[in-house]
């Protein structure tokens, strides 16, 4: 296949060759489940912390409304408390690999 043909299938053909690698590679069930298994850790690492991004800052400019004087204070604490929710998703990938 040239080069020029591999761009116009995009992500739909990446997708198809990943698959095909995947399949030709004969994983056996162990492999495989091991495989879909830290996928789906990592995934939902990643959903609890894009969670949990959302409501820090849902609640920090909720405070900030009601208390103007006070947004130095909360911004750091806001950006702290989402650090730490992101370092979730780093721990889950470093976990499962």
């Amino acid at each position: 296949m040239r080069r020029n043909q591999r761009r116009l299938y995009g992500l739909d053909g990446f997708i198809n060759r990943r698959l095909d690698r995947v399949q030709s590679r004969e994983m056996s069930g162990k492999k495989r489940d091991k495989a879909m298994n830290g996928s789906l850790h990592v995934g939902l690492a990643a959903l609890g912390a894009a969670i949990g991004v959302g409501l820090i800052g849902m609640k920090a400019s909720e405070a900030v409304g009601r208390n103007p004087v006070a947004s130095t204070k909360i911004l750091v604490q806001s950006i702290l408390a989402i650090a730490f929710a992101e370092a979730i998703v780093f721990y889950a990938l470093f976990l499962v690999k």
